[in-house]
């Protein structure tokens, strides 16, 4: 387990000790994709899924989300979220893309949060219209860049 900051030297789980880290700007962006009926797609857009507006409630759980990733996520640090922004987009007639941007000042990175956030955002979505279509894809949730602290800013090529 080297080079693995979760474990010790006799391979046990810890939470990383960030106490002599200097707080730095954190920001973290992730993105996931659903994939979807035209039909389901086109009653997204159209705002008339039965159970109401589908990407405000989704947009909202992903920022909820945001706040509970050190309860879901066992070793992650309880982080005071600064800024959290959640942009759906089409990517396609069929595909819909979650964004989430997170950022703190801190000593510890909020790619985690910005990872939870898509995934719940993208689950809100499949929730809010899975009466209509059960067949519905979430994937290719990533994290596409993050910048802050002693590891520098990372970009997905």
């Amino acid at each position: 387990m080297s080079g693995t900051p979760h474990f010790d030297q006799d391979g046990n789980a810890h939470m990383v000790d960030v106490s002599a880290k200097t707080p730095t700007v954190r920001k973290a962006v992730a993105s996931g994709e659903l994939r979807m009926l035209l039909t389901t797609a086109e009653t997204i857009r159209a705002g008339t899924a039965r159970k109401g507006d589908v990407l405000a409630v989704a947009r909202l759980a992903a920022i909820q989300a945001t706040k509970w990733t050190q309860n879901l996520i066992p070793l992650c640090h309880a982080i005071p979220i600064e800024s959290v922004s959640i942009d759906f987009q089409w990517a396609a007639a069929d595909r819909l893309r979650c964004l989430a941007t997170v950022q703190t000042t801190g000593k510890t990175g909020v790619e985690m949060e910005a990872m939870t956030a898509v995934s719940v955002g993208c689950l809100t979505v499949y929730d809010m219209v899975k009466g209509i279509d059960r067949e519905i894809q979430i994937g290719e949730i990533m994290l596409l860049e993050k910048s802050g602290g002693k590891s520098g800013h990372f970009v997905r090529q």
